[in-house]
Formats: structure tokens, sequence, C-alpha cells
């Protein structure tokens, strides 16, 4: 339940990025509007503004020497007619000096130059008010000097904020309501279409729900969106080696069962034959024990029928497999050589080690560490002796040999036998489960080495097979000796496996 609530959501995610940004978006441009329609209430009122000033100044002159102003009757209660904002004039004279409107009404900051009627506006304040002025210098062209004067007349007009901010706020209104109804809209919109967009995988899911448990044949990749087309082809491709990997073991089983039918036939077969011995009366123990010694072959045979396709399937084991650690190889050989003994003294079969640790030193030396699992390397070295020991007549040999590279690159591992020898022709085919090799009257059950290459292969160690002998001598067996070649483990600590 857990791991379910922790799966992300495909369409969820697409959701999220698709509308963080929109919801992002709509908070910055309500915060970008409200400066555009400032800036736009601004303007047909910085308008009026300008034309009042221009007519004031019109209204400026000298007079005996001195700066006059003069409005006409009833102009001064017309400029304060507003009832939404207070209007405020001045008028300076050329030393700045008052002449007329409004004292309280603040002059352009020192630094600025004067430019004779050039219209200019700036924010300032009137009683703790703010105001939008516009203001100009006017000249007085045909007036004699006017002795101390250092700059034309000065006109400004001024006029409180009331109806340029309820135009802002208007604006703002027309502007942002309407995406009040679009934004959720926009949200529906965005789901729909997402919803439609990902339908397809919709359907791609119910056809391979659809499916039969056995039906591993590609997916048609036609029906799906070329952006998951990619994604089919995968699944594709695990559909054909999950059907390669079911007909191997299927024919892998069809084989073990066939291979089992002749050791449990030959166990039924000669209870059979002991029990009708007994019923006629035949108590002859020489003839009982044939039978019974029947019996306990067939019974041994169907074991290490048993025991094999165990080993096989723990070769197979990708998660035994995966637990990897630092092995010593030569440990591991001599080790398994000590186990063979009995056997191989019962078969009379001289089995020898050449190697590190041959010499009974157990101070075996670093470069004979190699990186795997040693349950899987001990089955393998056994099955190269298990087969090394079936082929072998008595009275020859069998060698198992550890050679370390002394550049620390590789680990050999080699199991030489005295035997038959397996032909050229043949050298590829007894790695392949249940394969015999032809001429030989030997039992076994065709599995070992197979386990020795699924196990070499894990390790990703190379396996290679060749004679022996060489053919020194006409009469000689020619001998079979597998190589296998392990990367070494550079200067890893000896803790045993």
């Amino acid at each position: 339940m857990d791991k379910l609530r922790g799966q992300r959501s495909l369409f969820g995610e697409i959701l999220d990025w698709m509308l963080a940004p929109l919801l992002l978006l709509w908070p910055m441009s309500i915060a970008l509007t409200w400066p555009v329609a400032q800036s736009i209430a601004h303007r047909p009122y910085d308008r009026a503004l300008g034309e009042m000033s221009r007519v004031l100044a019109q209204q400026v002159g000298v007079d005996r020497g001195r700066v006059a102003f003069a409005l006409p009757a009833g102009a001064d209660q017309l400029l304060r007619a507003d009832e939404a904002d207070q209007i405020y004039f001045q008028v300076l004279g050329a030393r700045g000096e008052y002449v007329a409107g409004d004292r309280a009404l603040p002059v352009p900051p020192e630094e600025e130059v004067p430019a004779v009627g050039e219209l200019r506006y700036r924010d300032d304040t009137v009683h703790n008010e703010p105001v939008r002025v516009a203001y100009l210098w006017v000249a007085m062209p045909g007036a004699p000097r006017i002795p101390g004067t250092t700059s034309p007349a000065l006109v400004q007009v001024a006029e409180t904020l009331g109806k340029r901010s309820q135009l802002a706020t208007e604006i703002i209104k027309g502007v942002i309501l309407p995406q009040f109804a679009i934004l959720p809209l926009a949200v529906l919109l965005v789901w729909l279409a997402l919803a439609r967009g990902i339908a397809p995988l919709g359907e791609l899911q119910q056809r391979i729900r659809r499916r039969a448990a056995d039906d591993l044949s590609p997916i048609d990749e036609t029906d799906a969106p070329e952006e998951v087309s990619p994604l089919v082809r995968a699944i594709n491709d695990l559909l054909g080696r999950l059907d390669r990997s079911f007909v191997t073991q299927k024919r892998f089983l069809a084989d073990a069962a066939h291979q089992l039918k002749t050791p449990l036939a030959g166990l039924r077969t000669q209870a059979e034959i002991a029990q009708r011995e007994i019923d006629a009366g035949e108590r002859e123990p020489e003839a009982l024990k044939r039978s019974l010694q029947q019996i306990a072959l067939s019974s041994q045979r169907a074991a290490h029928m048993v025991n094999q396709l165990l080993s096989m399937a723990r070769a197979e084991d990708r998660e035994l497999a995966m637990r990897m650690s630092d092995v010593n190889l030569a440990r591991l050989a001599t080790e398994t050589v000590r186990d063979f003994v009995p056997r191989a003294l019962e078969k009379r079969i001289d089995l020898g080690y050449e190697g590190p640790g041959a010499d009974g030193d157990t101070a075996l030396p670093q470069r004979s560490r190699v990186r795997g699992q040693a349950v899987l390397l001990r089955e393998l070295i056994r099955n190269l002796l298990d087969n090394a020991l079936h082929y072998t007549p008595p009275g020859g040999t069998v060698t198992v040999r550890v050679v370390a590279d002394p550049f620390g690159q590789v680990v050999v591992l080699q199991v030489e036998d005295s035997g038959p020898g397996i032909p050229a022709a043949e050298r590829e085919l007894v790695f392949q489960p249940f394969y015999r090799v032809l001429g030989t009257d030997v039992d076994g059950s065709g599995l070992g080495l197979a386990i020795v290459a699924e196990i070499a292969r894990q390790h990703q160690a190379t396996l290679s097979l060749d004679e022996a002998r060489g053919g020194v001598a006409e009469d000689a067996s020619p001998g079979a000796r597998f190589t296998l070649r392990f990367a070494a483990v550079v200067s890893a600590p000896d803790t045993g496996f």
C-alpha cells in the first residue's frame, strides 16, 4: 500500500508542470497590470493638466518692469470647480518671487535647468497629499530686461490623484475580473487536453490486459503514440526474451523428464523382477543381490540426475549469482580435489593438483583471488572433476591446475584428464544440456558441462576446450583439457570466501 502511494502519476506530473507556470504568471500579470493601468490613467489627465498650464502661461506678462499675472473674471472659480480633485496653481516671477496662486505649491528641484516653453511633469505633495504637477518656464519677449533676473517666469498647475486612482482601479477591474473566469476555464481545457492526449496510453494498457497469459507475441507499435514507441519496443524485446526463455525451459523440462524416465523405469523393472522371483519361490541370495544392485544403481543414477538438475537451477539463479565476493580460487580447487580423492582411489585414477597451496602451503598467494560466488565456483570445479573422473579409464590421470598471472590480470583454472578426449566437431556441443558425446558408454546426465558453461558465463570467464596430450603418440589417448580464465582481484585481503 505504501508503495502504491509512493508511485508518481504521469498525468498529475504533466498537469502540475503545465498549470504551475500558468498559476505563477497570473499573479505576476496582476502585479504588472497596476503600473500599466496607472500609466494609462495618467495620460488623459496629464494632457488636460498641461493644457491648463499653457493657458495660464498665456496670462503672464510684464507690468511696469515686473512680472504680472491676471486671470479673467470667473477663471479662478473655474479652476477650482472640480469636485473630485483639488487643483492648485502658482506663478513665480523671474527672481522666484511669488506672483499669484497657491504659496504651498513646491518649486521644481534646484538642480533642474529651466527650458523656456517646455512642458514638464513631476510627482509632488501639497499639504501632505500627493499631487501631479505640470509646469513650464515662460519667456516674455519684447519686454525690457528686468535687473536682477536670473530665469524666466514659472507657471505650475497641480492636481490631486483622486480621478487618476479611480480610473486606474477601473482599468484593473476591467482587466482582472475576466481573468477570474478565464483562469478556471483554461485549467479545465488543459485538463481535458491532457486527458485526451494520454488516452492512447490507457488503450495500450487495456490491450495488454486483455492478452492471454501465454500470449508473448509483439505489441503492435502502429497503434501506440510516437513518444511511447521506444517503450513498446522495449516491452516487445522483453516479450521476445521471455518467449525464448520459456521455450528453453520447456525443452529443458522435456529433456529432464525424458532423462529421468530411464533410471526410474530401471528401478520399476528391477523391483518387479525381484518381486516375481520372490513370488515364484526363488530365494537364491545371488539373484536377489543382483536385483538389489540394479535397483541401487538406478536409484543412484536418478539421484545424480536430480542433483545435476538442482545444480543447473542454482547456476541459473541470477539473485545468487549477484551475491559475489572475493574468492580464493586456489583454495576452492584444493578443497574440492580432496573431496574427490576417495572416488579417484576407488577407480584407480591418479588425481592431482598443481598450483598455489599444492605443497601444503596455507599462505596462498593473493594473485589467485577472483571476484565470484563461492558456491557456484565450487559447483563448477566439482562438475569438471566429475566429468573427468567419469571418462578417464582406470590407471589414468586427472590434474587440476590453478595458474596465477604474474602481472595480476587473470587467474587460470584447468582440469585435464587422460580420457578419450572430445572430437573437435563436438567441442561446442558438449556445453549444451543433455548432450552426450557419441561412441561413449559412460553413464551421465549430460548436464555437467552445461552447468560449467553457465557459471563461467555469469562470472564473465572465458571457457575453452582442447586436447590434453596433443597427440604425442598414436596409441595415446588425446585426453581433454578445460581451461577457464577469470579476471583477477588486485591486492585483495585474504579473508577466506
